[in-house]
């Protein structure tokens, strides 16, 4: 199989993915499919990963990939881009908040008799979950300083205040 065909597989997959076409991308899948993704204990075989590809669908209905780079070497393909969608519904006990996000994620596609026979994902959830408001986004240390500054100053007021007065 050419380079060509195996980039065709994988860049196929994910259009079908973000059609919401899961029964095509099944097909696609070897049937000892093992996708290796970040936070969960154990691999997901073709069944715990087409559960997980539901959740996701469901909570980014809008889904969209793209890609900046499509890497083949011998039997992997390596995709580097970003989706973009909307939290519409439910995300792993994250209610939908209706906004907007774009993850950045790199992932290796191994490619068998034709079809994807294993996957790894890293994507950017750290950012993905800041875009949604379900952690806060850290204050810059210069800014937390000015803060706690702030406070002094306000602390050194009132008791320059209380010392004046009495």
């Amino acid at each position: 199989m050419s380079d060509e065909q195996k980039k065709a597989i994988v860049l196929q997959y994910y259009e079908e993915f973000d059609n919401g076409n899961l029964d095509k991308i099944e097909d696609m899948l070897a049937p000892h499919y093992v996708a290796h993704i970040p936070g969960s204990p154990e691999p997901l075989n073709r069944e715990t990963f087409k559960e997980f590809g539901l959740m996701f669908r469901s909570a980014f209905p809008d889904i969209r990939h793209s890609f900046e780079d499509v890497i083949v070497d011998d039997d992997k393909v390596v995709t580097r881009g970003s989706f973009a969608g909307t939290h519409q519904g439910k995300l792993q006990g994250l209610p939908p908040t209706n906004k907007r996000v774009t993850v950045s994620f790199i992932h290796v596609d191994r490619i068998e008799n034709d079809k994807i026979a294993e996957h790894w994902g890293e994507a950017d959830l750290m950012g993905m979950l800041r875009q949604l408001g379900a952690i806060p986004v850290p204050m810059p240390l210069v800014w937390q300083g000015l803060k706690i500054g702030a406070i002094v100053f306000t602390v050194l007021c009132i008791i320059g205040l209380l010392i004046y007065r009495y």
